[in-house]
């Protein structure tokens, strides 16, 4: 939101037209082909496996189906909301759990879905596992890290060109008169790069300030969408749907996607200063009907394979060192070098009243 996250949200993939092609699909329905009596008479740890994830999830075309040919699963898949929602919802369902496997847990989320009991422990084996296990949460072995990647405010060039308006560079400058009404960010109880930014305040401001720190933003103007789709295709001027505002919640990784068919340059770019690192998650559910296959699911989202698709179709950086990334990306789409930071420990004890004050200061 991985581009939840412009990377899995990119300006050329529209989210609209992912939810009716062929990759993704409604939740219930099989991503690849194969009928029920196929399933069935697969080997063992074969069957269907559902895979509960959040609505960007998406990987080039063949991948999955490669999958399925290879393991004789058939991948059904569930997609809940964005990364808060989704995590909302396992916690809701976990007595009748929505499926066997989940990815899009991030590292804001991750201590309340493994807190909440509706993960198993699972140590992958695959290529990328060693490098996976430098992002774990913590020793549970819950989550296994897929992809990473920096939430940040990113700007539209050609809006401040055209208004004659320096562009931003920090936190501070949002609560700038001059900056009045043009900016959007997320719902960080709704949203997962939302809740990113909210720790980002908190990293940037201290338990002292980042409540000031809001009130002066939502009194510059300030407009808060329920999920990164709407904050960035609707409402920022730079993603592709005309929208008023220049200033938008998404990651580092986007500007990438906003270089004109021809052109050399994108015509957005991140602010690397107000960046907090989100680290993407996949797991095994417990109550899984197929643990076996949800198992096979996380080795495959750690494969060669999946690892180097990652950046063209998510957007996030893959976890795996193995991966050569794409040239454009040393260029345009840099992670932070110093990306503002909470303890994971802080969140997991402060996150539910850090959200119910935020949502107290800003929603009301």
């Amino acid at each position: 939101m991985a581009r939840t996250r412009a990377r899995r949200r990119t300006l050329r993939h529209p989210l609209p037209a992912l939810a009716a092609g062929s990759v993704l699909v409604l939740a219930g329905c099989s991503v690849a082909g194969g009928s029920a009596d196929d399933a069935a008479s697969a080997d063992a740890g074969s069957g269907t496996v559902t895979l509960v994830t959040h609505d960007s999830f998406h990987l080039s075309d063949g991948l999955l189906e490669q999958f399925e040919a290879d393991t004789g699963l058939t991948v059904q898949q569930v997609a809940p909301g964005d990364g808060g929602a989704l995590v909302n919802q396992l916690v809701l369902t976990k007595d009748a759990p929505l499926g066997d496997v989940v990815y899009g847990i991030d590292n804001t989320f991750a201590s309340r879905a493994i807190a909440e009991g509706v993960l198993e422990p699972y140590e992958s084996q695959a290529p990328a596992a060693e490098d996976a296990a430098a992002y774990a949460p913590d020793d549970s072995g819950s989550l296994t890290a897929v992809d990473v990647g920096d939430v940040c405010l990113n700007v539209d060039h050609a809006w401040f060109t055209a208004q004659g308006v320096p562009e931003p560079t920090s936190l501070e400058d949002l609560t700038d008169p001059a900056y009045r009404d043009l900016t959007v960010v997320t719902n960080a109880a709704t949203s997962s790069p939302g809740m990113a930014f909210l720790l980002a305040t908190i990293g940037a401001f201290g338990e002292e300030g980042w409540q000031q720190y809001w009130t002066d933003l939502k009194a510059n103007g300030l407009k808060v969408a329920e999920g990164w789709s709407d904050a960035y295709y609707t409402d920022f001027s730079g993603g592709g749907g005309g929208g008023p505002r220049p200033i938008a919640l998404s990651y580092a990784s986007s500007p990438p996607e906003t270089v004109p068919e021809g052109g050399g340059e994108p015509t957005t770019g991140a602010l690397l200063d107000t960046c907090f690192r989100q680290v993407e998650y996949a797991g095994v559910l417990a109550g899984a009907e197929n643990p076996e296959g949800a198992q096979q699911l996380v080795d495959w989202l750690l494969s060669d394979e999946v690892q180097a698709d990652i950046p063209g179709s998510m957007y996030m950086y893959p976890v795996s060192s193995a991966v050569e990334l794409p040239e454009e990306w040393a260029q345009w789409a840099p992670l932070a070098e110093e990306p503002i930071e909470v303890p994971l420990t802080d969140v997991a004890e402060h996150r539910d009243a850090w959200v119910r004050e935020w949502t107290d200061l800003v929603i009301g």
